[in-house]
């Protein structure tokens, strides 16, 4: 087994849902191969899409899964899926670039000269060595493993906990490789929290109230749209950011989310006061970048299954 890079654009030509599988020709089966029941790391290029010239992508590694099969394309020829666990994927707080500096952190990806190897770097799929897997991790999640203190998300049909202690001492969390703690619950409640915060910029996308404590955290916390227990993911595509009483609401059920992102209400259920707290347009708010915005599968789910309008 070996860890590996799978380059995925923002606007994929291939049929890429990165928290589920990946798409990719035959050209690349045996990198794919080898890292069957490893992890990878997915990796945004310059090209947003398949146009040749395309530009604005973020040029960043950006999140973590762990590889667990393969199985070819039945419906096109010399192509194949690499399927990842779904409760392993988890977006990085912050985006990786590729190189910081005249540090690059595939090796593989600079040339003796110190200049980029082009052609190393047009490969989609690329095997790493572990201990740069690991670099890549510690500059991904760089705001989880500094906030000893962190946004939680709240179990269904609960009231959110807004905060999290701290695991352990920093120095024994900084020695362990942090790739052990990709599957530990705290970890991955905090690094979904932070992911999920930062891209509604710390604002309830129900209400619209952006509001920072006193201790200048903001009072807002990170929703599942599918439970992880109910087989949902920690990808930020299945979170919003919502106040600690819309985060109530939502996890009963009392409020929706269409497939045009407008709020639906269960309005026999839902009291004359509460309808007044979500935002006059019953559009929920947004992210900017649209490949952190609420997947369709997941609102389908959530609106078929725990929503009672």
């Amino acid at each position: 087994m070996a860890k590996a890079v799978f380059t995925s654009k923002a606007d994929p030509g291939y049929d890429d849902i990165p928290s589920a599988h990946y798409h990719f020709p035959r050209t690349y089966l045996r990198q794919a191969e080898e890292a069957l029941g490893d992890w990878i790391v997915y990796y945004e290029p310059r090209r947003s899409s398949t146009d040749l010239s395309s530009s604005g992508g973020r040029q960043a590694y950006f999140a973590t899964a762990q590889l667990t099969r393969i199985m070819p394309d039945p419906g096109l020829a010399d192509h194949f899926y690499a399927y990842v666990d779904p409760q392993t994927y988890l977006d990085f707080d912050h985006p990786v670039p590729f190189k910081d500096g005249d540090h690059y952190y595939e090796s593989l990806l600079q040339k003796n000269d110190g200049s980029t190897n082009k052609g190393a770097f047009g490969r989609a799929v690329r095997t790493i060595p572990d201990e740069e897997y690991e670099l890549i991790l510690r500059a991904g999640f760089v705001a989880t493993l500094k906030d000893r203190v962190a946004i939680a998300p709240a179990a269904p049909g609960t009231i959110a906990t807004r905060v999290l202690p701290a695991l352990e001492e920093e120095g024994t969390e900084f020695e362990r490789p942090l790739v052990e703690r990709l599957v530990t619950r705290p970890f991955r409640d905090r690094a979904f929290a932070q992911g999920v915060v930062t891209a509604y910029n710390k604002t309830c996308a129900v209400t619209g109230l952006k509001i920072i404590n006193g201790g200048g955290r903001p009072e807002v916390q990170a929703a599942h749209i599918r439970s992880v227990d109910g087989g949902g993911s920690d990808s930020v595509r299945n979170g919003v950011a919502l106040s600690g009483t819309a985060h109530w609401m939502f996890d009963r059920g009392l409020i929706s989310i269409a497939d045009d992102y407008s709020i639906l209400v269960a309005d026999k259920f839902l009291p004359d006061d509460a309808k007044r707290l979500i935002r006059p347009d019953r559009k929920l708010m947004l992210p900017e970048r649209r490949d952190v915005r609420p997947h369709a599968s997941y609102l389908q789910y959530h609106r078929e299954k725990v929503f009672k309008g």
